[in-house]
């Protein structure tokens, strides 16, 4: 099918805009029926708002390092009663074993 340019009214800001032939190929090869309402500047900015809303900034809390006692960033609000580490003291403590002495099965000897 042979598609010619269209003009188009947004529908946020009244602004005319054309809806070309490609973009209108594309529209109908992803199965797209319904034309754009939005020209691109106000749908560039519906996006840009679209993120933001359905993703709120996450609060972050500072603390001290219990390791080194530099400030660190973190995404959680610290308990008291646990120590907590910045990004580069933590990698290291990671790779420790856990309280299970480091074996799977809670430190229990596999028999085979």
């Amino acid at each position: 099918m042979a598609y010619t340019d269209r003009s188009l009214v947004c529908a946020d800001c009244g602004a005319s805009f054309t809806f070309t032939a490609g973009e209108q190929e594309f529209h109908a090869s992803k199965g797209f029926t319904n034309e754009p309402k939005r020209c691109p500047t106000c749908r560039r900015a519906r996006r840009g708002d679209a993120g933001s809303s359905h993703r709120p900034q996450r609060a972050t809390y500072s603390a001290v390092c219990a390791s080194c006692g530099r400030e660190a960033q973190l995404p959680f609000e610290p308990r008291g009663d646990r120590p907590v580490y910045c990004s580069d003291c933590y990698r290291p403590s990671s790779t420790r074993p856990s309280f299970g002495g480091g074996q799977r099965g809670g430190g229990r000897s596999r028999r085979w």
